[in-house]
């Protein structure tokens, strides 16, 4: 997964998911932030980690940060 366009994670749902997308690409919904790391990780990005997604400039959170979870927070 190499590519100037960022990983994205959209606003939370009213379920709590997040839709998450890379390269163009959706991913999946994600729950909660190991979610996340676990799509990057198939996606090819093995070195992905919790703190990694939380600091990395490659990551666009929308609608909140990776403690938001739900559309209350």
């Amino acid at each position: 997964m190499a590519s100037d366009q960022p990983i994205v994670i959209y606003p939370p749902g009213e379920d709590g998911g997040r839709r998450v997308r890379a390269d163009g690409r959706f991913l999946g919904m994600a729950y909660g932030l190991l979610d996340v790391v676990e799509f990057l990780r198939l996606a090819g990005l093995e070195s992905a980690d919790d703190d990694w997604v939380r600091q990395s400039p490659s990551v666009e959170w929308r609608g909140g940060g990776p403690d938001a979870w739900s559309t209350r927070d």
